[in-house]
């Protein structure tokens, strides 16, 4: 869940400082990335591997010139899929891990309820949701936002429960009010766990809106890789699958940028 993080960590342990700038980490980060990819074409044409096996690199380029993918408009509504279920997910996540802490009594009742839902497979409930919401956008959200909700519920559950009671009663001897309390002690310390569980539904929300697409959908990255794969395309599969883990990476890169702006190195989870 922590790809770049272990990086950098890798990074240090193969003689690149930890202590070093920033941007010299990312352009080692970089210039390992382009190092492999040249080591594929280069694989690929010295072994005169098959296109349909493995392409090389510059085939896949190409197949972003061919207008039958409509690469932009798939993007798109994969990307709204993913980032869509995601918000929802961690909206109504954070909201829920409030009321929660807020009412014992709606915990006791309610929890063990969504525990029991989410060990569900979300792919079993594919064919449900064609049936009660039909194909679209809206229902691989849904599959997207189902994924993504449970992990940031438990760890905000747990960033809000791991507060420090002598805080709490210093606050309360004060004549804090709830609202005090959750905003400057609570808040606060809940945030790296908060952030942890964003973390991990970065992946889940890639993950929702492909299989969303596979099972129920008429556009989209991964309905576009169910149609090439049938032709033996293997070049347009590979460029899906790249734009989509582009998404993935540009999404868990807006969640780095966020923890960076609202919490300290020290106090972040590694």
């Amino acid at each position: 869940m922590k790809a770049l993080q272990d990086e950098v960590v890798v990074l240090s342990v193969a003689g690149v400082p930890g202590d070093t700038p920033a941007w010299q980490r990312w352009l080692t980060i970089i210039g390992i990335h382009l190092a492999g990819v040249l080591l594929w074409e280069a694989a690929v044409r010295v072994f005169a591997i098959q296109s349909f096996i493995l392409p090389a690199p510059s085939r896949i380029l190409a197949t972003l010139s061919n207008p039958n993918f409509s690469w932009l408009k798939n993007t798109g509504v994969t990307a709204l899929e993913v980032f869509g279920g995601y918000t929802l997910g961690l909206v109504l996540g954070i909201l829920c891990a409030l009321l929660f802490i807020t009412s014992r009594r709606l915990m006791v009742l309610v929890f063990p309820v969504l525990v029991t839902l989410n060990m569900i497979p979300k792919v079993a409930l594919g064919p449900l949701i064609i049936v009660w919401f039909s194909y679209g956008i809206g229902p691989n959200i849904l599959i997207t936002f189902s994924l993504c909700f449970f992990p940031i519920l438990l760890t905000t559950i747990r960033g809000l429960n791991e507060t420090e009671p002598e805080l709490l009663d210093l606050v309360r001897a004060l004549k804090g009010s709830r609202w005090q309390l959750f905003r400057y002690i609570q808040l606060p310390g809940s945030l790296p766990y908060v952030f942890s569980g964003m973390k991990v539904a970065t992946i889940l929300a890639v993950a929702g809106a492909v299989v969303g697409e596979f099972i129920a959908s008429d556009k989209g990255l991964g309905y576009l890789m169910i149609q090439v794969q049938a032709s033996l395309d293997t070049p347009a599969v590979f460029m899906a699958v790249l734009l989509i883990t582009g998404l993935g990476v540009l999404l868990y890169l807006l969640v780095l940028l966020l923890e960076r702006l609202f919490i300290t190195q020290d106090a972040r989870i590694q």
